[in-house]
Parts: structure tokens; sequence; C-alpha cells
């Protein structure tokens, strides 16, 4: 109750200006301080017995001023005090947190020369191109320039801020502005999204779904069997700020290949009975109900004898109509797959100014409907979009397994060779391996959902600590990741400053252990925000149950009770400067510089192994793509500690354990330098191998690649190769001063199309 009998007093707001007293929004502050305090399944930890006493209290304080007006921080500072008097410590400590975040904020938004800073980048972000606004290329996958490009920058821009200021600890705030770590996607903390997903369609598409704009029917067919699946990631797309991939694409699509069989064998027979004048001759409605019992596009065409022993002609009509309907199926099917592609690569997602991140991992189904599925996919991406253009979504991730696809006597081995060819010409697919140790001990043999499945960035969600008898890839994905400036610290403690004659490892790992804390705590702030958000703010994700179990959770249920299922990601980034910065040699160049760096990133998963078990979360070691990260790191070490060789002399720290793209290396040692970091990090991994010239024309070379990558331990690898394309005679291959194709070499008029991967930095 709100005691209303205060002698009547002015209350000074923060601005100066005086209001009259209003004991309600007293009561209402020191509600909100209560109900920021929340427990697991504990909705009400304090009751209005609690908040009152406090206010009582407060009221009682203000009573006995000696003055008429009292100022709003007077007030806070009683709620403050009476709360640590009466032994609300968890509240007290909330309270006084929130007030100093509503401090921070103030003073960025409020403070002459804050403000004067902050609207300079707006200012940027409205009349610069992304050619002179670094904030307008923050996200390949925006176009800044266009307006809702721009839009969702300016929103960017200021929920970053925002975030900083107000809802994250000023320590982490500075760390970041620093650059001694990285928050990956700060913009979207304040609305509480998780970074990425692994979306299970069979479960999506049991009873159909709903966008929220109209509920879409169960698909029947292989064409909305794609379309449903590609809407699914547009959908999905918009309550996450990451990607969003298909774990099993060939297991979820085949069922749309064998219901279109059904159809066709159906309707062909009909129309060949029909043609011939015997369709009197034959049960239709008999035939129909044998069709529908089918299990598989095998067919022994004995099954119909029945319906067709009395004539031939019938018997020769059942047999043409398999043979067409088998035929309709897969062109059917392929495309549905180009489809597919094609959508992936022009549909929109928030706000209409982004192509959804989109990835699929495919390749283990031997089902001659999965089969259909795995080789009309691989057709379509070779085929190219409209124009002959390299598809850059899905990235598409082939998964080589012993006894599946990986020996000649396997049964999807062509597949596998296909999927070689095409990666050749295209890019993509990419390669993951069931059978490396790290990833072999999930998989159940007959069950793809125990196979590991990839993000095409390379994130991977697999261990579940709060779940060990569950432990699968669909349903699940990251919830944040953060990466350490692992050369800073090297920098410090090593012998590149020329400050001593050997490193001081002991220096080094404190450190790294204090900025391991230090993001570990992030990540649980972050956490926290992720865990207070409701069902009902992510109507896609939880309430269709793309989540897993979300779709049991009430609108207003909080998340952490299925949240707690994904991933806490530490990242790091430049092993190899680190490496140089230390002892003088990085990972390729001397062995004792592998022996440090396995131990560096040793240390660091057991680290994150001991967060995992002391907090019963699935706390991960990733190794961070480092596009932009890269840069904006190194040059912040080069602002503070000059040019130093093999350290900040380049314009970028190289991508995670990998060994620098500048340096002259075998492909074999290459792979065998880099693959023992595949297990130790288990958030996420890749391997790059780079080369030159047309690899299309090659392809046994390509596949020996892939085989050494295999049998060196390697999770997750793919081959970076020139792709070019003439759009004047579309020719793709690789294009020097003259075109293959058409012989022209005037590129300036119609310049050629070079598409390259650049994440092997």
């Amino acid at each position: 109750m709100v005691d209303e009998s205060v002698e009547t007093k002015y209350v000074i707001k923060r601005n100066g200006k005086k209001v009259d007293f209003d004991g309600s929004k007293i009561a209402i502050a020191i509600k909100k301080g209560f109900d920021s305090v929340k427990v697991e399944d504990e909705e009400n930890k304090y009751t209005e017995k609690d908040i009152q006493k406090i206010y009582q209290a407060v009221i009682s304080k203000i009573e006995k001023l000696e003055k008429s007006q009292v100022k709003i921080e007077e007030v806070q500072d009683m709620i403050e005090d009476e709360l640590e008097k009466k032994g609300y410590e968890d509240v007290y400590t909330s309270f006084k947190e929130y007030r100093e975040r509503r401090a921070n904020s103030r003073k960025l938004f409020f403070d002459e020369k804050k403000t004067h800073k902050f609207l300079k980048s707006i200012e940027g972000l409205g009349l610069k191109s992304a050619g002179e606004e670094d904030a307008k290329r923050e996200n390949a996958n925006v176009d800044g320039d266009t307006a809702m490009g721009t839009m969702l920058q300016y929103g960017s821009t200021i929920s970053k801020e925002f975030a900083k200021s107000y809802l994250m600890k000023p320590k982490f705030a500075k760390a970041h502005d620093d650059g001694t770590i990285h928050v990956h996607d700060m913009d979207f903390i304040p609305m509480g999204t998780t970074t990425c997903m692994q979306i299970e369609l069979d479960r999506l598409f049991k009873n159909g779904f709903s966008t929220g704009h109209g509920h879409l029917r169960k698909p029947n067919d292989i064409m909305s069997y794609s379309a449903l699946a590609a809407i699914a990631i547009q959908s999905n797309q918009n309550d996450q700020h990451g990607g969003q991939a298909i774990p099993a694409f060939d297991f979820y699509m085949a069922p749309g290949v064998l219901k279109t069989f059904k159809k066709q064998f159906k309707q062909t027979i009909y129309d060949l009975l029909d043609f011939s004048d015997l369709v009197s001759f034959v049960n239709m409605d008999k035939v129909a109900k044998e069709i529908d019992k089918l299990n598989s596009i095998d067919v022994d065409i004995t099954i119909f004898e029945n319906f067709y022993k009395e004539s031939s002609t019938v018997k020769r009509i059942f047999e043409k109509s398999y043979e067409k309907a088998l035929q309709k199926t897969n062109r059917t099917t392929y495309q549905a797959m180009e489809a597919f592609v094609h959508n992936l690569n022009t549909m929109h997602s928030r706000a209409g100014a982004q192509v959804p991140f989109s990835s699929v991992n495919f390749g283990t189904d031997t089902s001659s409907e999965g089969r259909m599925v795995i080789k009309n996919f691989l057709l379509a991406t070779d085929e190219g979009l409209g124009k002959g253009e390299t598809p850059i979504f899905p990235v598409s991730i082939f998964k080589v397994k012993e006894g599946i696809n990986y020996n000649k006597e396997d049964k999807n081995y062509d597949m596998f060779k296909l999927a070689c060819q095409v990666s050749a010409k295209r890019l993509f697919p990419n390669f993951s391996f069931i059978d490396a140790p790290h990833n072999l001990p999930y998989y159940k043999e007959g069950d793809y959902r125990t196979e590991v499945g990839y993000m095409g960035c390379r994130t991977r969600v697999m261990s579940d600590i709060t779940d060990p008898d569950n432990e699968t890839t669909g349903g699940r994905g990251n919830l944040s990741f953060t990466s350490i400036n692992l050369p800073r610290i090297a920098i410090k403690h090593g012998i590149c400053l020329k400050e001593r004659d050997k490193a001081d490892m002991k220096g080094f790992y404190e450190e790294l252990e204090e900025v391991m804390e230090l993001v570990k705590d992030q990540l649980l702030e972050r956490f926290e925000i992720q865990c207070n958000k409701r069902c009902y703010n992510f109507p896609f994700l939880l309430e269709q149950g793309i989540w897993t179990d979300g779709d049991k959770l009430k609108p207003t249920d909080r998340l952490r009770k299925i949240l707690k299922h994904g991933s806490l990601t530490l990242g790091f980034i430049g092993l190899a400067e680190s490496l140089k910065a230390l002892i003088g040699k990085h990972q390729a160049e001397d062995e004792e510089a592998q022996k440090l760096g396995l131990e560096i990133i040793g240390f660091m998963r057991n680290k994150a192994d001991e967060f995992s078990k002391k907090y019963n979360l699935n706390f991960a070691l990733i190794a961070t793509p480092a596009e932009g990260l890269s840069g904006r790191f190194v040059g912040i070490d080069r602002a503070i500690y000059g040019k130093i060789k093999g350290v900040t002399d380049r314009a970028y720290y190289t991508n995670s354990f990998h060994v620098p793209v500048y340096y002259n290396i075998s492909i074999s040692k290459k792979i065998e330098i880099e693959a023992p970091y595949h297990a130790l990090t288990n958030g996420g991994h890749i391997s790059y191998i780079e080369l030159d010239g047309d690899t299309a024309s090659n392809v046994e070379a390509f596949e020996s690649i892939i085989r050494l990558m295999k049998e060196a331990g390697i999770g997750y690898g793919a081959i970076n190769h020139p792709v070019d394309r003439d759009p004047v005679c579309g020719y793709v291959g690789v294009i020097g001063d003259v075109c293959p194709g058409c012989g022209r070499k005037e590129f300036e008029s119609v310049p050629l199309e070079r598409v390259r991967n650049n994440c092997n930095y």
C-alpha cells in the first residue's frame, strides 16, 4: 500500500526541475528493484511485505527531513541504505548496479562532448558511403548503402552504445573498447538474441508451422519441402543475430522426394491407362492405396502383379509409369534444389536489408530418396545462379564418413566424388569429417542426429553438460561468443619488445587466465539478459519449437531452462603472431613453437572446461574467424606498440590457429600442423587450403587434399581457389588476361566477376 500522508514536499529532478512529491513512484522503483532479482522457477522470491518494509522506511526518512524538497538522488540513496541495512543484499546490489548503468547511459547521451561524438557517428552513417564509413561495412551480409541497410546500421550504432553504457559492466565495455577483447554482435545484447541455430526441419514440418502471418500446412511434395526450408531459414534469422544451418538436409528432404514420386506414379498410371482406354480395367482406388504404402522409390514392380496379370499391356503400363515417375521425380527434385539455392541468394530478412547467412550439412543419407536430394543439390550448385554466378549461400557442407561415402565400396562414394567436382568449380561444398577424433565419439550408427553438424562460418555445438544423454546437433546453437586478443598478451610477456631475452610464460598464462575469467563473466552477464527474455520475444525460434523444447514454454515463460543447452563461447585470434611475439617463431617455423601453440590453446580449452563444470553450462573454445576483427585488434596494438616485425606489421592478425597465409608451406604440412587444434576448439574450427590455378581441371588432386584432411583428424575443412566469371560469355573458371570462353581481354568496359573466400587470414 502506498502511503500518501507525507507532508507536501517537492522532488528536484536531475535537470533541476521541481515537481510535486509522488510516493507511488518511490514504491514502483522499490518494486522494480525486488522484481529484478529472480531465481529460476521461483518468480515470487519476495512478497509485497518486503517491498512495503523498505517503502515505509524510506517514507519515514523523508517525513523527518526539515526541508520541503528532496533531490531524486537522495531518495535513491535512502532506498539503497534501507536495502543494505535490512539484509536484502541481492536486491541492494541489483539496484545499485542499475543506478550505475543509468548514470553511464545519461553521460553518453547528454554529456556535451560525448553527445557530439555520438552524433558524428550517426552523421557518418547517413551521409557517407560504405566505402567511406567502416561501420557500414561491419556486416558483409548487409548492403550498408541501401536505405534499409543504413537503417539497420543506425539501429546497430545506437544499440551498441546503449549496451556498453547501460547493460554491460564498465570493465567489459572498457576491455572491448581498448582491444583486450571483442564482444561479437554487441548491438544485439539489448534484444537478448542468441547467435545461431541448427534447424531440425523434420520436427518443424511434422504438423506445419506459422511465420506469424498465417499457418503453413505440412509439405506434401519436394517443391514444398524446399520452399518451406528456405522460409524457415528466413523466418528464424529474424529471431537471431547469427546464421541458420540445417544439420541433415538430405534426410529432411528425402520424405518430400518419396511423396512426389507417389503422386507422379499414380498420375502417370492413370494417364497411360486412360490413353489406352484401359482405365476401367484397373481399380485405381486400390492401386492408389498400394502406392501410398510404399516406403521407397525403389520398387519391385511385381508387387502390382494382381493388377496386371490378366493383361501384358497393363503390365507394360505399370513398368513405363514407374520409369516415368522416377524421371519426373528426379527432374522435380532438381527444380526444387535449384529454387532452394536461388531463394537463399535472393530472399531477404531483417527489414529487407540482409540475405540470411545459411548453411546446409548433407551427404550421409544412403536411401534412394536422400541420394536424389544430394545429387540434385550438388548439380544445382554446379549450375550456378541465373547468369552463371557462383552461389554464396547456402554454405554447403558435405559430411564425410567411412562406410557411407569415403571408400569406393561405400554406397555414397559417387556423391563424395561429385561433391569434390562441384567444389573444385564453385568453392562449395566445404567438407566436415564425422570420423575426426573429436566428432566420432558422438556418432551412433543409423542415427543421423548424432552426426556433428557445422555452421558455414565454423561454429560447432555438440556436447551438452546439462544433458549428457541427449547430445545432438539439431535444435541447439551458440548463445554468444567473445574473442580474446591473444597477441596483445603475448607482446607484453614475449621477447618482441626486446625487454627480455626469454618469454615470461608465467606472466603470460596469469594474464591469459585473468582475461578468460573476464570473458567468462561477460558471457554470463549476457546470458542473464538472454535468460530474462520471454518466450513471446522470439515467436519463431521458440514458439514454433525451432530451439528444442521452445514450444513447451508458455508465452510469458523465461528462457533459462532451454537456453542452458546452447553454448557460451570464448574465442581467440592470432596464435601465429602470439608465438612470434613470445619466442620469435610461429607454429610452422619451429617444432617448439608448435608445441607451445598447442600448450596455449590446450590451456584455454582446459579453462573453458573448468567453467563448464563450475557453472553447469556449455562453455566452449572457438577458433574465431578473423574477418574485420583481425584488422581491429592489430590497428589498436600497432598504435600502442608500433610496428613489430612478424606481429603488428601487417593489416591483420592471422585467423585463429592458422598458419599465416604469407608463409610458404606444403599442403600436407599445413594440414598436419593445424589438425591438432581442431580437437581443442570444441566451439568451432576450420582449416583452409589455398590453391592457385584451375582446380576444376584436376579434381583428383582436389580430392586427395580432402583425404589428407580426413586422415589428419581435421573436423571441418575447405579448399579456397579462384572462381572467375566473364559476364559477357558466361565462362566460369580461372581467367587471366584473356577469357578462355570468348577470347576477349578488354575487361575494363565489362569487368570480370572474381569470387574469393577471404576467411583465411
